[in-house]
């Protein structure tokens, strides 16, 4: 059986980098494209594949809206407000630098878009959140490169550090860590849980009254973040892209974004990570 090369354990038994991680909606969360990255980099162009094994539309539905003002007052006409709901179910295989399998792994997870105006858009941001999070919780099972300490509550240090199938060499990871430390453990801590979901902001509502006061409590604030994101995705040439990724991090478009929302966005791409 092929075995793992010197530096690929020094990285997988690594703790995570601080800032590949980021909060979202309150928990540790870490991003789709940075997962396939780590997966380059540990194994190589090549040295891993992703079959979708299923794609099933869960559920679908639309209904009429109208946009508010300021007051809450409903103006304009009606439009058509969409949410689907995908389940995918995905396999993460990983090969040896020889080319011969390492292992694979499957797993499953919903993705919605809620409130959608275009329907096509509606489909793809929920299907491309289903297909995420399941690449996602596939890739956990190589440990801590790939999010499983954040399981513990949400920790950056190391999980595993340790793996008796992978006895420390001088050229792998360099670690004090061994079978011997077993009881050496901090108490394992739950697993976090998704918050209770607020009221979905209906699409279309791209009004104060309906976003979360900013920290100043007025719209100056709010608008000068989004300016703010902007510039930040010009200087990175990521504007094309920036809307999609921003519908995939916080769930809704980026007509309904909040203050806090766009600084983080705009924190998070100047310091080499994509909202």
């Amino acid at each position: 059986m092929s075995t793992l090369t010197g530096p690929q354990l020094k990285v997988l038994l690594a703790p995570v980098s601080p800032q590949r991680v980021s909060a979202f909606r309150g928990l540790a969360h870490m991003e789709a494209w940075d997962i396939r990255r780590q997966l380059i980099r540990v194994f190589g162009f090549g040295g891993y594949s992703i079959r979708t094994l299923a794609l099933d539309l869960v559920a679908e539905h639309s209904e009429q809206l109208r946009k508010k003002d300021d007051d809450g007052r409903p103006y304009g006409d009606s439009y058509t407000a969409w949410t689907v709901v995908y389940r995918a179910q995905v396999r993460l295989t990983v090969y040896a630098t020889d080319g011969r399998r390492l292992g694979s792994w499957d797993d499953g997870a919903v993705g919605d878009a809620a409130h959608q105006p275009s329907h096509g858009d509606a489909h793809d941001m929920a299907l491309k959140t289903a297909l995420s999070q399941a690449l996602k919780r596939c890739a956990t099972n190589l440990g801590d490169q790939f999010g499983l300490s954040l399981y513990d509550d949400g920790s950056r240090g190391a999980v595993v550090r340790w793996s008796a199938a992978h006895p420390p060499r001088t050229d792998a990871a360099t670690t004090s860590s061994s079978p011997a430390d077993l009881n050496a453990d901090p108490p394992v801590r739950p697993e976090p849980t998704s918050p209770q979901p607020a009221e979905a902001t209906r699409a279309g509502r791209d009004t104060v009254a309906e976003h979360p006061a900013s920290p100043n409590g007025d719209a100056v604030a709010r608008e000068a973040a989004l300016a703010g994101m902007w510039d930040a995705a010009r200087q990175i040439q990521f504007a094309a892209d920036l809307p999609t990724q921003f519908a995939d991090t916080f769930g809704h478009p980026v007509a309904e974004g909040t203050t806090s929302e766009f600084q983080q966005a705009r924190a998070l791409m100047l310091g080499g990570a994509v909202a």
